[in-house]
């Protein structure tokens, strides 16, 4: 898929014989330690085997709708508010958007409140939220740990929560008390993730990992891509940046000009909880004379927005994603709702994941996997 991958893991293997042990630095990094061995030294036959065969799985792109086909028909005259963590999120923007699309189609009024991605921001807009007596809450994208004093006061006013990345785990939830929560399996995210790193290095690679630890669901993730690397003992954690998603733009490029110099030729893969961290990986990046197609080799383990497959289609220091599907997301929690209203439980439907690169995208600017318009407008009646 890379055709100089190969050359710059032999360089990376040449660089490790001449290379010493890097402790632990900084408060952000956690170092590791010894760079990647070379391809014919890599350490983990079985490991590699099992990333390769669940890699070209996730790739796939000739799938069926395997959703709800079933539920109650539209409620009629509801609205939605949705609060935002922060709209500068590509992720939460684009589940907003599906919600959007699709309170058009089933005929209701959506608010979108933006939390401005601190504490003190989401909190004031849960509280508009409820302030506007909505039949429905979205909770989008933050823990809803921040918002107890809100939580209670939707729940005293009857009102449903529906959360996106919320928790860790899709479904219903009664701690925080979500009649669902829509997000694809973290776990197996965070596995797909970790398995290419593998596979598309042989086995033998040097990773840096970029989370955001102040997001539960995050720093989860993160912690769950750590353990899958380390299913291969020649895959290396070379550091684990913790960088707030608010703060990216303005610290990961230090971050990743004091990575390039710290590790050279070592750091040769990447994975980030969320894409936006390569867009503000890449001006550093470009400024070392990286080229936009080698190494380090870039993957986010979410959210798959429009500019990370326009940087994996042109190649620029993003290689691949795996993709929420936003704007199906956003549809089903419009449906999830109407399932509140109607007194019918959750769908408890999860979408399956994907890995996007340039060779399976064919031109798109999202994961917008077919048959679910249809379905959810053929369950509403509309």
């Amino acid at each position: 898929m890379y055709p100089n991958r190969r050359t710059a893991l032999a360089v990376a293997a040449l660089l490790t014989a001449a290379a010493t042990v890097v402790g632990c630095e900084r408060g952000s990094s956690t170092g590791a330690g010894p760079s990647p061995v070379g391809p014919s030294t890599a350490g983990c036959p079985t490991a590699l085997a099992r990333a390769e065969a669940n890699v070209q799985q996730a790739e796939r792109i000739d799938i069926s709708w395997t959703g709800p086909t079933s539920g109650p028909t539209a409620v009629s005259d509801r609205s939605i508010a949705y609060v935002a963590q922060t709209m500068t999120n590509p992720g939460v923007a684009g589940v907003a958007k599906g919600v959007i699309e699709a309170a058009k189609v089933i005929g209701w009024n959506v608010r979108v409140i933006d939390g401005q991605g601190t504490p003190v921001g989401v909190q004031a807009a849960f509280s508009q939220a409820i302030d506007l007596k909505p039949a429905g809450i979205v909770i989008g994208g933050f823990d809803p740990g921040l918002t107890e004093q809100q939580l209670a006061q939707a729940d005293a006013a009857h009102i449903p929560l529906v959360g996106w990345h919320a928790v860790a785990a899709p479904g219903p939830s009664t701690n925080p008390p979500l009649f669902s929560n829509i997000t694809t399996s973290v776990a197996d995210v965070a596995r797909s993730s970790a398995d290419w790193i593998i596979a598309e290095s042989n086995g033998n690679a040097g990773t840096v990992v970029f989370t955001d630890d102040s997001i539960p669901f995050a720093r989860n993730k993160s912690e769950l891509i750590r353990n899958q690397l380390a299913t291969c003992p020649s895959v290396k954690l070379l550091a684990y940046e913790n960088i707030p998603i608010p703060d990216s733009s303005s610290r990961t490029p230090q971050e990743v000009s004091s990575l390039l110099a710290r590790f050279q030729g070592r750091w040769t893969f990447s994975v980030a909880i969320n894409d936006l961290y390569f867009a503000d990986a890449a001006p550093a990046l470009r400024a070392a004379d990286k080229p936009g197609g080698g190494a380090p080799y870039n993957i986010g383990a979410g959210d798959g927005d429009p500019s990370a497959f326009q940087r994996i289609d042109s190649r620029q220091f993003q290689a691949a994603t795996v993709p929420e599907p936003l704007t199906e997301q956003g549809w089903q929690i419009i449906d999830e709702f109407n399932r509140a209203f109607s007194g019918s439980p959750a769908s408890g439907y999860v979408a399956p994941v994907h890995i996007a690169t340039a060779a399976n995208s064919n031109g798109a600017t999202s994961w917008d996997p077919p048959g679910y318009r249809a379905a959810y407008r053929k369950i509403w009646g509309r």
